[in-house]
């Protein structure tokens, strides 16, 4: 059974820091690429970051030179680092796990971790 486990969101002052884990299990974690979407209330669910088992990162516009997505093959643990956040970035934060083969493979998702920030 695929567990996605995601932690350390909250409530951050403009201009802060936080920074996301995503522990997972039941899946051979370094074969994986991970991601990290979010979906704000009223939106759709947009990618933040991903990283592949490679290694290689890609990330959404609007977070680029602020979001950082890193794992540690070791604790099947993807770790997504958010600086200088600003209000927009409030939104739920899921994190994914997909095995990207040439056939059709499922999405694993988080139950989501809460991302709020706010003065």
């Amino acid at each position: 059974q695929v567990q996605l486990v995601e932690s350390g969101g909250g409530l951050v002052q403009p201009g802060g820091s936080l920074r996301l884990s995503c522990a997972a299990s039941g899946i051979v974690f370094s074969v994986y690429r991970m991601g990290w979407y979010r979906q704000a209330p009223g939106k759709q669910r947009e990618l933040v970051a991903t990283i592949t088992s490679g290694g290689s990162t890609d990330y959404a516009d609007s977070v680029k030179d602020r979001f950082t997505i890193s794992r540690d093959n070791a604790k099947n643990t993807v770790y997504l680092q958010m600086n200088s956040l600003n209000p927009g970035d409030t939104a739920v934060y899921y994190c994914n796990a997909k095995k990207i083969t040439l056939r059709p493979t499922p999405d694993y998702w988080g139950q989501g971790t809460q991302v709020t920030v706010s003065s």
